[in-house]
């Protein structure tokens, strides 16, 4: 997997403890499944975490991407995060709290590309290195993480962490490699779930983290384009010449138009 294919929208994380959550992402439209070792596994089910995870994508997730996260660099459970992966054919290994490039190292190792954790206010001023690393496909917002750093009296106020967010996505798109935007907590209010997705799309991520299955539509939808703007690129697309030139009120030139280009291959996915 990497940044030159087309980007998931919506990546499920899936607990590699829950075997019913586990057997139920198989029918569930996300685009990635991230089966999780880490946060969403508790200290004592760690083995049976790792057994459930080899089981499942063993057994296989027939038309979707599939990646694991594993437990961060410097966990005492990392080590067998990465040798329970042996002989796994995945596409994606989810890596928490990349603060530096060196941190890297022990995924770098798999051989499988790396989507990195940006989760801490050093990991912001450090992303542009972090996404620059040939083993890097994507940077992953860690917003739960990165709040509580940041000591924020509201909690998730992402108006309070506009900067590092957009830091985020300044530096996935210098590195050439995708980014996506952080979890939804709220898995009760569908109305704030589609106001965020929408959100993290006008701010250039390429997709979004989602902890609910119920998520997964919605985000497909914020993140896929409207038939408003298919029918506005394929209008570009049929009336240029090339060059600038006058469109429906607007310049455009071939910038505009080779983005016009890549939306329709989108929608046509």
């Amino acid at each position: 997997m990497t940044p030159s294919e087309y980007a998931p929208r919506s990546l499920l994380y899936v607990p590699g403890s829950n075997a019913r959550a586990l057997e139920k992402a198989a029918g569930l439209a996300a685009d990635m499944l991230i089966i999780d070792l880490e946060d969403a596994v508790p200290a004592d089910r760690k083995a049976e975490a790792r057994a459930a995870m080899r089981a499942a994508v063993a057994a296989g997730f027939p038309g979707k991407r599939v990646a694991v996260r594993i437990n961060g660099t410097g966990s005492s459970e990392q080590a067998a995060d990465i040798a329970a992966l042996a002989d796994l054919t995945l596409d994606a290994v989810v890596l928490p709290k990349v603060d530096a490039p060196g941190d890297l190292g022990p995924a770098r190792g798999l051989g499988i590309a790396v989507l990195a954790m940006i989760e801490t206010p050093v990991a912001i001023y450090a992303a542009r290195d972090i996404a620059a690393d040939p083993a890097v496909a994507g940077l992953i917002a860690g917003l739960n993480d990165l709040a509580h750093e940041l000591k924020l009296p509201d909690g998730m106020d992402r108006g309070a962490m506009g900067h590092a967010i957009q830091a985020i996505v300044l530096a996935a798109r210098a590195g050439g490699v995708w980014g996506f935007d952080g979890v939804y907590n709220a898995i009760d209010d569908a109305a704030g779930f589609v106001a965020e997705a929408a959100e993290g799309r006008r701010l250039g991520f390429d997709g979004k983290t989602l902890i609910h299955p119920s998520q997964v539509d919605p985000c497909n939808a914020a993140f896929a384009p409207s038939a408003r703007e298919i029918a506005a690129a394929e209008a570009l697309v049929a009336a240029a010449t090339g060059g600038a030139q006058r469109h429906e009120g607007r310049m455009i030139e071939d910038m505009h138009v080779a983005a016009a280009r890549a939306l329709l291959a989108r929608a046509g996915r």
